[in-house]
């Protein structure tokens, strides 16, 4: 029986989903991780495969992050694991946990303690638009990043394969990280689909692909 695969990057799916459904409450945790396994279902739709076909849903992300830091500017702290960001996110790992064929990968987010400018925020200083001594805390972010997770994508690319579980996987991913992986699986005979939800990729991705496709709502 043939069957398939869907692998979701959490960190890019939520940072598209803003602009691919901005309808919706991008803070209502049961709502995206619906969104997530109606997504699912839409590729098997457009591949012509039935809901049997499905193996399992993948979805990796790490836990938020639970410190206390001393902002840079005020000198107030703030305690990251009472934000709503961060309730929002142990809601979604909660609610995803209850959906049916879904498994959640969990990497760690490892950060120095140490906050970093915004990327918008040193635009507008390049550009004049905003001096250094007009900055606020706001302007600032935890200086973090995501770890284990790329990894933990690989070995279950590379699982799949190998266990001849399934005969396609669809990757939602934004980036070129997975080429490796992906070079594995096509070698093992798998039909490799990236899902870019709609941004663009580089010119030299499609020879590492057997297909592109997207089927979310395309944004303006």
């Amino acid at each position: 029986m043939q069957r398939t695969a869907i692998l979701v990057d959490g960190a890019f799916f939520l940072a598209r989903y803003r602009k691919v459904w901005g309808e919706r409450d991008a803070n209502d945790a049961r709502t995206v991780a619906k969104t997530v396994f109606g997504m699912a279902l839409e590729h098997l739709k457009a591949l012509d495969r039935p809901r049997e076909s499905l193996y399992r849903i993948f979805f990796y992300d790490c836990p938020p992050l639970d410190k206390t830091f001393v902002r840079p500017i005020s000198g107030d702290t703030v305690d990251f694991g009472r934000s709503g960001a961060a309730a929002f996110r142990r809601e979604l790992h909660e609610q995803l946990r209850r959906q049916r064929k879904m498994a959640l990968r969990l990497g760690r987010l490892a950060e120095r303690g140490e906050w970093k400018l915004k990327y918008a925020t040193l635009q507008q200083l390049r550009e004049g638009g905003l001096k250094w001594e007009d900055l606020r805390d706001d302007h600032f972010e935890p200086d973090m990043r995501q770890t284990q997770v790329d990894m933990k994508i690989g070995i279950d690319i590379a699982a799949l394969a190998y266990k001849q579980q399934v005969d396609q996987i669809v990757l939602v991913a934004g980036d070129a990280d997975f080429i490796p992986a992906a070079k594995l699986a096509r070698r093992e005979g798998i039909d490799f689909i990236l899902d870019p939800m709609w941004q663009g990729i580089a010119s030299d991705l499609h020879e590492h692909i057997d297909g592109l496709q997207s089927v979310c709502p395309r944004p303006f």
